[in-house]
């Protein structure tokens, strides 16, 4: 990529929820027609201009989940360079709130995930780099 190419390109700032529950974590699933569609990953979305990181992951926790959410500390920042664009992606540490039932407002699925069943399915490489620190807090509780 030249350096004129790059100068152009923006990255994206992603906010990303690591929620746990005994030893699973939440993964969610990527809608069909969009990028990386039918992909498993840790919830959330992008970081609108100016907007703090948390409050963005926990208003799209809210539009995608249909749950109130409590958004504590970074576990984990990545950073991925797709062909199209570039992403940073901010992984927290998320509980839900109590009684929250996950809807599927903007996504196609969620499941319960174990650390052994997470290199079995397809994940956005963005996500990837994460799995092994997801394993360690399963593994902690």
């Amino acid at each position: 990529m030249g350096s004129e190419e790059s100068a152009q390109r923006k990255t994206t700032l992603v906010s990303a929820a690591v929620i746990i529950r005994g030893d699973r974590v939440l993964l969610t699933q990527r809608p069909r027609g969009t990028h990386l569609e039918d992909h498993w990953e840790f919830p959330g979305g992008k970081v609108e201009p100016d907007e703090d990181p948390r409050d963005a992951l926990a208003r799209e926790l809210r539009e995608e989940l249909g749950v109130e959410s409590t958004v504590g500390d970074i576990v984990e920042c990545t950073f991925w360079r797709y062909p199209t664009k570039s992403v940073l992606l901010l992984f927290f540490r998320v509980e839900l709130a109590e009684g929250a039932v996950i809807q599927h407002l903007g996504v196609s699925d969620h499941r319960w995930t174990s650390a052994g069943e997470l290199s079995s399915l397809e994940m956005p490489p963005a996500d990837v780099p994460i799995v092994t620190r997801v394993r360690a807090l399963l593994a902690t509780g």
